[in-house]
């Protein structure tokens, strides 16, 4: 059977140049940096002035308070700063923009979305919705970040976003994050941490700790090595010392490793006077300092009926990836969280909108062809998946995933897929699970519902429509996608035609 006809929209998002951020431009070269800082040292304050005059007359209209950015890129290399003279506030802003750079979020592309009802619906009629939509922005180097689009929904399924400013501004990073030690020690387990070295670095640290208490129980060991290798020197044991080296560097990798896991769990905040088209979730830990990959957002219910937004991601460093959680209840503040568990392998996990028997559900591939069910009592730690779907027609024989979080319906849980064929052509595709059961596979699409064609094949990956969230609404399944890696644009369709269909 033929799949269902979709409902083309007048809805395109392209990438725009023109949205830019300020980031640090810092090189690695200690002897550049203090060659730089050497420079603007040596002017007078009337060349500073004029120099920083001309800066903020050409930048300062394309970013929202200019000047916070620099002195933040300042205090960077300020370590750096040798003069025994007081730096003059401006002498600090023109040093800041010495070591920065505007760097365009979307010039290359505007791709991958999903979208989730927006916590406030205040003000909308029957029959309408206020929506948020994720997006992957892609710029120079291939950096990704997410962006965020609202909109609405009317009564007669018309579909728009609301206008957008140039302005873009990254947040604030809260300076002292808190983290869940059960977790933290699991996950530290998980990457081969878990000896004596880390459980003495963990073991004085309370259920909920924060990162100045993580700070302060390192530096309390490294004060005790310290004293050690002193207990060594003073005994003259200096050849019981070389023998404990091995001892030193397994030390130091384990608080390498501490560290490493403390800034890749971080919070962030947005000023709520920033318009949502404004908030940009740019890469900060070194895990993605490549991109931060396909954000699939799911509106939670909790057991007490409250909503939480989560999102999986995938962290990118130019080597390895590292699938990680976000959680926010407003989209203003937001926590990013490493996920655990051996399951957690590959790109496309995609959590489940509630509990099914009391626990967390997601979908995942972990093999980088079939799709995979996996249940949890936490949606931090995942383990144990299930294969439930393989690759059965051509158009997905290479391999499939999931495009989004499942949506409930009263046939079973509604699963829109992607599916990769000859020539790594994506195409978009469905499948339905029992409610009762996810793990069982009730329906499914023989034909794609939805095919890459026309100027939707040409782009930065050709030949690919690509989607990683869509919502139900008045009767109809909004499916936003990408065009080849490049743009994006939105479909509905029927959803009693598109079950239908799975059922029969």
């Amino acid at each position: 059977m033929k799949s269902p006809i979709l409902c083309r929209h007048d809805l395109l998002l392209h990438p725009e140049s023109c949205r830019v951020i300020i980031r640090p431009f810092i090189p690695g070269d200690v002897q550049r940096i203090t060659k730089i800082i050497g420079r603007a040292l040596a002017l007078c304050e009337n060349e500073v002035a004029t120099e920083l005059e001309a800066l903020l007359a050409e930048f300062d209209a394309r970013h929202f308070d200019i000047e916070s950015i620099l002195l933040r890129h300042y205090q960077k290399v300020q370590p750096h700063v040798v003069t025994e003279c007081p730096i003059s506030h401006n002498r600090q802003l023109l040093i800041g923009g010495l070591f920065s750079g505007e760097y365009a979020l979307e010039s290359a592309a505007l791709f991958n979305p999903s979208i989730v009802p927006h916590p406030d619906q205040s003000g909308m009629c029957d029959g309408c919705m206020r929506f948020i939509m994720s997006l992957r922005a892609t710029g120079e180097g291939h950096i990704s970040s997410i962006e965020f689009r609202s909109g609405q929904i009317t009564m007669d399924g018309s579909i728009s976003v609301d206008p957008i400013s140039r302005f873009v501004t990254v947040p604030d990073i809260v300076p002292n994050p808190t983290y869940n030690k059960p977790l933290f020690i699991a996950k530290l387990r998980e990457m081969g941490f878990a000896g004596d070295h880390a459980t003495a670095v963990m073991s004085p640290l309370a259920n909920r700790f924060t990162l100045q208490e993580l700070d302060e129980s390192v530096r309390q060991m490294h004060q005790q090595s310290n004293a050690s290798s002193d207990l060594h020197r003073s005994l003259g044991k200096f050849y019981l010392a070389s023998k404990t080296a091995p001892f030193s560097q397994d030390f130091q990798l384990t608080l390498d490793c501490i560290r490493w896991l403390a800034d890749s769990n971080y919070e962030l905040n947005f000023s709520s006077k920033l318009a949502l088209s404004e908030r940009i979730i740019f890469p900060v830990s070194s895990n993605e300092s490549n991109g931060i990959e396909d954000a699939r957002f799911v509106r939670f219910i909790n057991d007490d009926g409250s909503a939480m937004y989560y999102a999986t991601y995938t962290a990118y460093n130019g080597r390895t990836i590292l699938p990680q959680l976000i959680e926010t209840q407003d989209f203003l503040h937001f926590r990013i969280l490493t996920l655990n568990g051996n399951a957690v392998q590959n790109k496309g996990m995609a959590l489940f909108p509630r509990k099914v028997h009391g626990q967390y559900l997601m979908l995942s591939r972990q093999d980088d062809e079939n799709l995979f069910l996996m249940r949890s009592d936490n949606p931090h730690h995942w383990e144990n998946p299930q294969m439930i779907m393989r690759p059965a027609e051509s158009w997905e024989s290479v391999k499939i995933g999931n495009c989004g979080s499942p949506i409930e319906t009263e046939a079973g849980w509604l699963v829109i897929t992607h599916g990769v064929g000859a020539m790594r052509k994506y195409s978009i595709g469905a499948a339905l699970l029992d409610l009762d059961d996810p793990s069982r596979v009730i329906g499914r699409l023989r034909h794609p519902l939805l095919v890459p064609e026309g100027h939707e094949r040409e782009g930065y990956v050709p030949n690919v429509v690509y989607s990683c969230g869509s919502l139900i609404h008045d009767g109809r399944l909004i499916l936003p996608y990408a065009m080849s890696d490049r743009a994006t644009a939105t479909i509905s369709v029927s959803i009693n035609l598109l079950l239908a269909t799975l059922r029969s």
